[in-house]
């Protein structure tokens, strides 16, 4: 293989990352399971010492109503919600104005299930007001350098008056209010002020073009809309005032832009609103998520189950404390931007907000973490995968604790690369998957428990998880690969897609009635570890055996050259489906397809070498990460990719096109 010339430090890593082994390194094996699929034995790679045990809040939790372990708690949780999901409020000690009278209204089904009924609280309250003090509560890092931060009593005289603002402008509880800012303490204020008078805040991803941000304003009917004048990514100017100003000649409904900073504006405000009691059903957060067609789906979130789900895994999961320090790769048109600002903020830490794109510079995010001295850190594996090439951290990074991903399953590797370069073997993965229309975590590794690698650990609390085969029947403890789903509603599912209640309920309702079907391909061992395997949709079916595409990306970026990979299933006339699988080198490398091949058919085996592998320079991404696979095969099927408005590099698709050509 010719390579070009490389640094002594990348040299240095390649070499370590080339000699990783599954079977050697990570105590792997690769064993035929009962469907005749081929799967992977993880090893447990974390386990809690007596320090963490003793400050961990789900110990705190489990102790306190008489719990060995935590998979005991995790029991009774889904067979008394009613009694679980009480006991996480009291024990997070979540604020409401007035208490429920019924924990959950079941009387339209399962699918339209309501929570904390009579209740009445508001999450700005939770999250800003309540902790009022000089207590650090959020910091800004410009990608041009800027820092500046707010205490939470600033943040929360900030939320006021902004709050103010918006009911000058004729805002009321139930209007809708659109927010395009990078990922600032504004962005942070312009939410907690839509909760604080009862407004429903539609965040846009702040990579969104005029079309795509104009789709979002019709459809929401916003009346006002929060932008910046400008933001910084990859060193370029994003116009952002602009581009809201093009997209809203297409939304007659926006009646005014405030524009940030909007000290002047708002500085006139007395600062006296007081938060107001809403209802635990109303409505609090309106986000989209990009369906395989051309329309993107409404996500409605209300403030009572929100609240109370996402607090209950950054308290139980995440193992957030007051005075933590949160900093999370995302941004707030990704469900993991509110799952940050509510979490961070319900128990008191302090967020640290990152402008910009988190790998420019390359060591941009080691550089955060080691000035800022943050304890928890929140990334995808996509992430990783794409900062590996670059070499080790150089930063101190001793101030980690805790390091929490989830956007894609991952490949052992870069997992492991994470674990021991990144946390030293001393920060505890925490996996977790879920999705925008959960509004929380299906699943999630726990500090407190021991840890697989690339495992998403089990069912979060409250959560009545379950693997099913076609007709619905557990697979789970078997090994077998089959349908995750969730057999009970939750606090925090979606109310609903925006006024589509028929998408919703054949999205996840219909196949198995009264059982919410996710889309993801999952599997359970015979140890309780649960594992991801990819979408259902973008599942292979290889020689009549079903396989994941994370498995054969795995295969693939143990290649030393290879950063990232996409694999997907073509049509075969002879056998029926065969995969390609789309390459992105690491800087200055090279590969022979042949190379690549070989390597995924000693991994998985024969029947599953890619018919193709194809060099790309790079794989289309939404800005939270994931890797749009379904663009990718209907790009090389020359078919519609559907909404692509939340991919970040859509021109990465005319490169496929070229290249399969």
């Amino acid at each position: 293989m010719n390579r070009p010339k490389e640094t002594a430090a990348r040299v240095h890593h390649l070499r370590w990352f080339s000699s990783m082994k599954l079977a050697a390194i990570f105590a792997r094996t690769l064993v035929e399971t009962n469907s005749g699929r081929v799967a992977a034995v993880a090893e447990v790679v974390w386990r809690p010492d007596e320090q963490t045990l003793g400050n961990a809040n789900v110990v705190r939790l489990m102790r306190r109503h008489g719990f060995a372990s935590y998979r005991e708690l995790v029991a009774r949780s889904i067979d008394e919600p009613e009694w679980f999901w009480a006991a996480a409020v009291e024990d997070l000690g979540l604020e409401f104005f007035e208490p429920w009278e019924q924990v959950v209204d079941l009387s339209r089904g399962p699918e339209w299930a309501t929570w904390f009924l009579g209740g009445k609280l508001n999450i700005a309250w939770n999250c800003v007001h309540r902790w009022r003090s000089d207590l650090p509560a959020a910091v800004f890092r410009g990608e041009d350098g800027v820092r500046r931060s707010l205490t939470y009593a600033e943040l929360s005289d900030a939320v006021t008056r902004l709050a103010e603002r918006l009911v000058e402008l004729g805002v009321e509880p139930g209007d809708r209010v659109a927010i395009y800012l990078p990922m600032s303490p504004e962005a942070a204020i312009a939410s907690h002020a839509c909760a604080h008078l009862g407004a429903v805040q539609v965040p846009v991803f702040s990579g969104f073009a005029a079309p795509a941000v104009a789709q979002r304003l019709v459809d929401s009917e916003a009346r006002v809309a929060i932008a910046a004048h400008t933001s910084l990514r990859r060193g370029r100017e994003v116009p952002m005032l602009q581009i809201l100003e093009e997209a809203r000649q297409e939304a007659p409904a926006l009646e005014h832009v405030l524009v940030a900073p909007w000290d002047e504006e708002v500085a006139a405000c007395p600062g006296t609103l007081a938060p107001l009691a809403v209802g635990s059903e109303h409505p609090y957060l309106l986000t989209y998520t990009s369906g395989t067609t051309g329309k993107p789906k409404g996500v409605l979130h209300v403030h009572g189950g929100l609240l109370v789900s996402i607090t209950r895994e950054a308290a139980y999961l995440a193992d957030i404390h007051p005075g933590d320090v949160v900093h999370f790769a995302t941004d707030m048109g990704w469900i993991m931007g509110p799952w940050t600002v509510i979490g961070g903020g319900a128990l008191g830490a302090t967020i640290v907000f990152a402008e910009g794109a988190p790998d420019w510079p390359p060591d941009r995010l080691w550089r955060l973490i080691e000035e800022e001295r943050v304890t928890m850190l929140g990334c995808s594996p996509t992430l990783i995968r794409a900062l590996i090439p670059h070499g080790d951290p150089e930063a101190d990074l001793s101030s980690l604790r805790t390091i929490v991903t989830t956007g894609e399953p991952w490949n052992p590797d870069p997992y492991r690369w994470l674990f021991e370069r990144v946390g030293g073997g001393r920060c505890p993965i925490v996996n977790i998957t879920g999705g925008t229309e959960v509004g929380a975590v299906f699943l999630g590794s726990c500090p407190a428990e021991p840890i697989k690698d690339c495992s998403v650990g089990g069912p979060s609390p409250g959560m009545a998880m379950d693997v099913v085969d076609a007709e619905g029947r557990s697979l789970v403890g078997t090994g077998e690969v089959g349908e995750l789903v969730c057999r009970k509603p939750f606090p925090g599912m979606t109310r609903g897609f925006w006024r589509d209640p028929e998408r919703f309920l054949e999205t996840y309702w219909r196949r198995f009635p009264g059982v919410w079907t996710h889309g993801d391909w999952a599997s359970v061992d015979e140890d309780g570890y649960w594992f991801l395997h990819g979408r259902s949709d973008d599942t292979l079916n290889i020689a009549g055996k079903r396989i994941g595409p994370a498995e054969l990306e795995s295969a693939a970026v143990a290649h030393p050259a290879v950063a990232e990979a996409a694999a997907v299933g073509v049509p075969h006339e002879v056998k029926g489906e065969v995969a390609w699988v789309f390459c992105v080198l690491a800087p200055g490398m090279s590969a022979l397809e042949e190379d690549v091949r070989a390597l995924v058919a000693e991994a998985l085996g024969k029947a599953f070498a890619p018919e193709r592998v194809v060099f790309v320079p790079s794989l289309p991404k939404t800005r939270s990460a994931k890797i749009v696979r379904r663009a990718v095969r209907a790009t090389v099927l020359g078919q519609d990719p559907g909404d692509m408005s939340s991919v970040e590099n859509p021109d990465a698709l005319e490169d496929i096109a070229t290249a399969v050509r």
